[in-house]
């Protein structure tokens, strides 16, 4: 019996066991307390105070842009960006043929369309093929009627691509006068799919432990390797992206769903 139960605990099989109980799962041995090593990061301000714009690619865009690039078959024909058309022009190219930017202040360079996303009924409906809608809705405070909005011009068989803030900062004195929220993957989910069917929308995460610290921390991309970013943790969600697709109409039929 001895030399069974010694078999057992040394069994290559109960090797994850072995480390989760001993800490060495996913990042080695646990230090003890008060011999924690926090070098440059023991500071109460961040390394950067531009969420790493100074550094190189800030880690929230790092996933932004990778979320994008993956979704850029969509970015085609008439399509709608917020703020300006870089990300229009980069990962749409030629196959876009009407790129449009709404904002939300008059006069803005690169405007096309002057509104607010809460109350653009001047805006046609069924208008747009995509809409790329990133790091936009934690400056709305009625997030619900912007998302009825993004329905109601998206074309039947028109994709929204959005991102989301998870885990940041708020370094930004301007953007954090109206900074109003931070998003889950269940509240974007549960918020995108008030509007569109459940079968329509696609909701990931993007981000883990050491991804969160350095970009709270102001670091960028380029300072961690890439197995490092693409390791996902839904314990630490830096980025929300969700996909949405306008069903296609029948006659007679309403797209989505209504809210009350």
């Amino acid at each position: 019996m001895k030399q069974l139960l010694q078999r057992a605990v040394h069994s290559p099989m109960l090797a994850p066991v072995r480390a989760f109980m001993l800490g060495t799962l996913d990042g080695g041995a646990s230090p003890s307390v008060g011999a924690v090593q926090f070098g440059d990061l023991r500071r109460l301000t961040p390394i950067s105070q531009v969420w790493g714009f100074d550094r190189g690619l800030p880690i929230d865009r790092y996933y932004i842009e990778l979320f994008l690039a993956r979704e850029s078959p969509h970015i085609q024909r008439c399509v709608l960006e917020i703020g300006d058309n870089q990300y229009t022009r980069r990962f749409g190219g030629a196959r876009v043929t009407v790129s449009d930017v709404l904002h939300v202040t008059p006069g803005a360079p690169q405007a096309t369309i002057i509104a607010d996303l809460t109350a653009a009924d001047h805006i046609a409906s069924d208008r747009f093929d995509c809409i790329i809608l990133t790091q936009t809705l934690q400056l709305i405070y009625d997030v619900h009627a912007a998302i009825r909005t993004v329905h109601r011009i998206l074309k039947p068989g028109g994709v929204v691509l959005a991102t989301m803030p998870g885990i940041t900062p708020l370094n930004d004195a301007e953007w954090s006068r109206q900074w109003y929220w931070n998003f889950t993957k269940l509240s974007a989910a549960r918020l995108f799919r008030d509007q569109f069917p459940d079968s329509c929308v696609t909701v990931a995460t993007h981000g883990n432990l050491l991804s969160a610290q350095a970009f709270l921390q102001g670091l960028a991309a380029e300072e961690l390797s890439q197995d490092e970013l693409a390791y996902g943790d839904d314990r630490y969600e830096v980025t929300i992206t969700v996909k949405a697709t306008k069903p296609l109409q029948a006659d007679g039929e309403s797209n989505g769903r209504t809210s009350p």
